[in-house]
């Protein structure tokens, strides 16, 4: 077996479950699960029909680089989206297809670290948990930059010390946060990329929550607009990862993009061609009608507007918690330990949040997500206001 698989942790799930073994929360109250990032809205009842009028493609084995109709579409998303330059975004080198941005931020380490130079690979603490595992069985080893309140949880990029960018060949962004929601701005992404010029090493950006944010008239940039905004119309070491997930509510698709640099792009498509991970081709047209469409995406965001808005309201006067740039989480500290926190509540009000020294390893001395609990307001409206008043309730006991 490769030994690298004995390196990986638990998954948080797996920890969770082993941390609420043995309870028996109150009968009386239905069981409200926040700790999972999978959305409950309705999908796009359009994008099904697509899916279904279009099962007769499956006697065709599918291209790895997906169609030309596919590429197309997830270029012009792109260049709108992030007001890119017309034409930067060439459909045939500069955009895959991908079955959900989780396989790809996986398979996008393997194919692009050299083990035969003792490398690092950077990513943010607290982190989804597929950037380590993809770092350790890429043969390399994750330094974590710890993600506080008191850097407005985001990686400070200027307190990296210089030996470890030297030995960095792959940087993992995530921006909108998860579990934070916090956005990255122009000035940070820029930062990196020039970062990544003077030691060569690429960047990874996951934007899987970027369609997600309460204000309509300001949407996250991303790393693409970063690098436009630089005049690098190549996009040179800049690679980002986009999904149908979170934005469309189509978590069962599994169905996303990665696009940038071509020359990175051309390598990963020569590993993923031998790795087998071609699109289906009713997905590709499921996906090709997601992309196309804003209505849906809009409406989804007025729903998880809402949501935080019934939350605050019953939370922001018992946990120190706020409304997040973006994604669909919460982040609140806790009173007392995390751990503590969510096993107490699943006891008493049988509601499952995931604790944030779960999604975090200890780094510099601390663990930064140690004392903070990850709440998904993905269930429906009422359920996230009945989860609150429980958690209201709870920390009155406190």
């Amino acid at each position: 077996m490769n030994p690298d698989l004995q390196r990986l942790l638990p998954y948080p799930f797996e920890r969770l479950a082993q941390l609420k073994a043995g309870i028996t929360p109150p009968a009386m109250l239905a069981h409200l699960n926040l700790s999972i990032g999978e959305p409950k809205h309705q999908p796009p009842h359009f994008v099904a029909e697509q899916l279904i009028s279009h099962l007769h493609g499956l006697a065709q084995y599918p291209s790895t680089r997906g169609s030309d109709e596919l590429r197309s579409v997830m270029a012009q998303w792109l260049t709108q989206r992030f007001a890119l330059p017309e034409a930067s975004i060439d459909p045939a080198r500069h955009v895959l297809p991908v079955n959900g941005t989780r396989e790809a931020l996986f398979a996008f380490a393997q194919a692009v670290i050299d083990r035969g130079r003792t490398p690092l690979v950077v990513l943010p603490n607290p982190f989804y948990q597929i950037y380590e595992g993809a770092a350790l069985l890429a043969g390399a080893e994750p330094w974590f930059q710890n993600t506080t309140a008191e850097n407005g949880y985001r990686p400070d990029f200027a307190a990296v010390p210089a030996e470890v960018w030297n030995a960095c060949q792959l940087v993992y962004i995530c921006s909108p946060g998860n579990p934070s929601g916090a956005v990255l701005g122009l000035a940070a992404l820029q930062q990196l990329i020039e970062l990544a010029d003077r030691h060569d090493f690429v960047i990874a950006s996951d934007e899987c929550y970027s369609e997600l944010y309460p204000n309509e008239d300001n949407p996250p940039t991303g790393l693409l607009a970063a690098a436009a905004a630089m005049g690098r119309d190549d996009y040179r070491r800049c690679i980002v990862f986009h999904s149908l997930s979170k934005r469309s509510n189509l978590p069962g698709l599994r169905s996303g993009l990665v696009a940038g640099d071509a020359r990175i792009l051309t390598d990963f498509l020569r590993y993923r061609t031998y790795h087998g991970c071609a699109m289906p081709p009713a997905t590709q047209a499921a996906s090709i009608a997601a992309w196309q469409d804003e209505t849906h995406v809009r409406d989804n965001r007025a729903l998880y507007r809402e949501k935080f808005d019934a939350v605050l309201d019953v939370l922001g006067p018992v946990l120190e918690v706020r409304m997040p740039d973006a994604g669909f989480y919460l982040w609140p500290r806790t009173p007392i330990d995390d751990t503590e926190f969510a096993r107490g509540l699943y006891a008493q009000q049988n509601v499952t949040l995931l604790p944030g020294s779960f999604l975090s390893r200890d780094a510099h001395g601390e663990n930064p997500g140690r004392n903070h609990v990850r709440i998904a307001l993905v269930p429906p409206l009422e359920e996230c206001i009945e989860a609150a008043q429980r958690i209201r309730t709870y920390v009155d006991t406190l």
